[in-house]
């Protein structure tokens, strides 16, 4: 009887165990969902979109690009986590979700052990903007009418702990200076108001900020990035400026909830990395302000991790909750 079972046991491992391997080397065979946590029109569902076309193109499945909004970007991360680990659904997402780790309390899913990175898609900066009142063209200027008049100046951000908003307490933690925030419903009607002048100046996303700059109607002081913006070759970077180690990048990555099998990560890394690679895909997220920066899974990992670090000390620094 013994020999009897061991010899049904190997016959269902011969024919399952092809099948097994069959099925992984198929993937994927249906649409993937992708989960952007913010509302259509946003930067990142808008590189969303750019980037699932491309990855269909190249997976020859369709990829729906599903928009939950809401709390801060935590629904649609929730949403994701307790989705099977299957491939088939995934989130795309950026700066805002490794900050929500250190100011969500009670967060319903851990940011590092409830996903597993895919990869990083693109990278951009923001534009350190002022209205044309203020009488600076630098950042080093700023800083220094900033510390003759502390409190007096302010900058308008997207909301309470929006990464616009942390992209200007960076500055203030660096640079000691004593400058009020003033948070929006969003970053439109800060941007609206700037240009208004009834704010001094914005950390804003380059796509939002540029048209305004081109008219005149706001001043360009430098970009947040480690080099020079592709798009703003001329502007100097805040480091230039004379603020050390002051890097604020807008990336935006793919993750998918914790348990999705290596062989799956491997296929969708390595259709990013091609989507990103592609010419036309420059010029596409150009005119976003975003620049293609593919990376592999390992690396959009340990980027992710370091993101929640730092954005927890600024966090910690400014007395933000």
């Amino acid at each position: 009887m013994k020999d009897e079972g061991r010899t049904w046991i190997a016959i269902l491992l011969l024919v399952v165990l092809p099948n097994i391997r069959a099925d992984a080397q198929e993937y994927p065979t249906r649409a993937i969902r992708l989960i952007v946590a913010s509302s259509a029109g946003s930067g990142v569902d808008i590189v969303a979109r750019i980037t699932a076309r491309r990855m269909s193109d190249i997976l020859g499945v369709q990829f729906v690009v599903d928009n939950r909004a809401g709390a801060a970007g935590v629904i649609g991360a929730q949403l994701a986590s307790k989705s099977i680990p299957d491939g088939y659904t995934l989130l795309m997402t950026g700066p805002s979700f490794a900050i929500n780790a250190s100011l969500v309390r009670k967060l319903p899913y851990d940011v590092l052990r409830d996903f597993v990175p895919v990869g990083r898609a693109t990278t951009g900066y923001y534009i350190v903007v002022v209205h044309p009142s203020l009488p600076v063209t630098s950042v080093k200027e700023l800083i220094v009418l900033a510390r003759a008049r502390p409190g007096q100046l302010n900058f308008g951000s997207g909301g309470n702990g929006n990464s616009t908003h942390l992209a200007g307490e960076y500055l203030k933690s660096l640079s000691g200076v004593n400058i009020v925030h003033v948070p929006y419903r969003g970053s439109g009607p800060a941007i609206v108001d700037l240009v208004a002048g009834q704010i001094h100046l914005m950390f804003a996303n380059v796509t939002a900020a540029l048209p305004h700059v081109k008219t005149g109607k706001l001043r360009a002081l430098a970009t947040s990035g480690e080099t020079r913006s592709l798009a703003l070759p001329d502007l100097p970077t805040v480091i230039e400026a004379g603020v050390p180690g002051y890097v604020v990048t807008n990336w935006f990555g793919i993750l998918g909830p914790a348990g999705t099998p290596p062989d799956v990560i491997a296929r969708l890394n390595a259709a990013l990395t091609t989507a990103m690679r592609d010419n036309d895909m420059r010029d596409l997220l150009a005119g976003e302000g975003a620049e293609p920066a593919p990376s592999t899974a390992g690396e959009f990992g340990k980027l992710l991790a370091s993101e929640v670090v730092r954005w927890g000390k600024v966090s910690k620094a400014s007395g933000l909750q």
